[in-house]
């Protein structure tokens, strides 16, 4: 699609939908805590969140490993990712080396004739994040972390997509496609705003190129559209991942004061909402109808129609993020 009309979309606040959270689960690996890993005993961040075969896939921003986790027991396996700058795999602001984390912000899964496939984008908000993990059902342990700076290059330079900071937040794949999403809490630059978008890239042209990225070119982006998400407590709301549901397509969105798409900022919290014909989103609260402050960033969906899965990222390198079961209740 040409750049030169991109449709601009309003979801709308529907206080007829309802997103109730129901508990909240800190996750901790099952292992435990590996310093010649540099492994902590938790999960830090809960920055994506897909079903990969019968367990959750959950990425992290700001730590080197793959969280499988285990629906009923809430067992947490930690699949160790190559390390990073000095050899470490967690980076933070209270190490001061927070500029050389991969930041996994999205993920899907992609079923194929033999397994499936799971995908996780780094946000592109930086050169070093321009990466690309591929993960396989039949061996998880056997992994793929490439860079991807071509493709990364393209979803910049179209600004319809990207605005004025590239982040890619969120990914869901469909009917051969994989929709990504980017989101709009960058900082105005060079007479740019930073949008919501979302625009697809086929399936199986991403697949050639990440088996040969230095001589394939990357798929071109198409569908592209722009969302106005609204605000949530005075601050605008902003996608942080997307998930295809029972209802449809179904999203998160933060309200975060952040100055622009590396640094985070103070939270008045977060909702649920669903794209297609009528898009409309509900902010979540606690059963006794309190705001639910958690910064979600990512959802998956259950086979309960009424139930969602969601993961929080605190912020803070301390403390576990928590898997929440959330009660989807109105017309969805």
């Amino acid at each position: 699609m040409s750049e030169s009309f991109v449709p601009v979309i309003h979801p709308v606040r529907d206080p007829s939908l309802r997103a109730i959270v129901l508990r909240s689960v800190p996750l901790f690996y099952r292992e435990g805590a590996d310093p010649t890993l540099d492994r902590p005993p938790h999960v830090r961040a809960g920055s994506s969140l897909s079903w990969f075969g019968d367990r959750l896939a959950l990425v992290q921003d700001d730590a080197n490993f793959l969280a499988l986790i285990d629906p009923q027991s809430l067992a947490v396996e930690a699949i160790t990712l190559p390390s990073g700058e000095a050899g470490l795999r967690q980076f933070d602001d209270q190490r001061g080396n927070k500029r050389f984390k991969l930041d996994l912000e999205a993920c899907t899964t992609i079923s194929t004739a033999n397994e499936e496939v799971f995908l996780a984008f780094g946000s592109g908000s930086t050169p070093q994040r321009e990466q690309i993990l591929t993960v396989y059902t039949a061996d998880p342990s056997c992994l793929r972390l490439q860079s991807a700076a071509a493709l990364y290059d393209h979803l910049r330079q179209c600004a319809a997509f990207s605005g004025s900071e590239l982040n890619v937040e969120g990914a869901i794949f469909q009917a051969g496609y994989i929709r990504l999403f980017n989101r709009g809490n960058g900082a105005p630059k060079n007479a740019l705003l930073p949008v919501n978008a979302t625009g697809d890239i086929n399936w199986e042209e991403l697949a050639a190129y990440l088996e040969a990225p230095e001589q394939q070119q990357p798929p071109d982006l198409q569908n592209i559209r722009q969302y106005d998400l609204g605000r949530l407590n005075g601050l605008a709301l902003t996608f942080t991942d997307a998930t295809v549901a029972q209802q449809g397509i179904l999203f998160s969105a933060a309200a975060e004061d952040s100055p622009d798409v590396t640094a985070d900022g103070i939270v008045s919290g977060s909702a649920i909402g669903i794209l297609g014909d009528r898009p409309r989103w509900i902010e979540l609260r606690t059963p006794n109808g309190d705001l639910f402050m958690g910064k979600v960033e990512g959802l998956c969906p259950t086979q309960d129609s009424h139930r969602l899965l969601i993961v929080t990222d605190a912020d803070d390198p301390t403390l576990p993020c928590e898997l929440c079961e959330v009660e989807l209740a109105g017309d969805w």
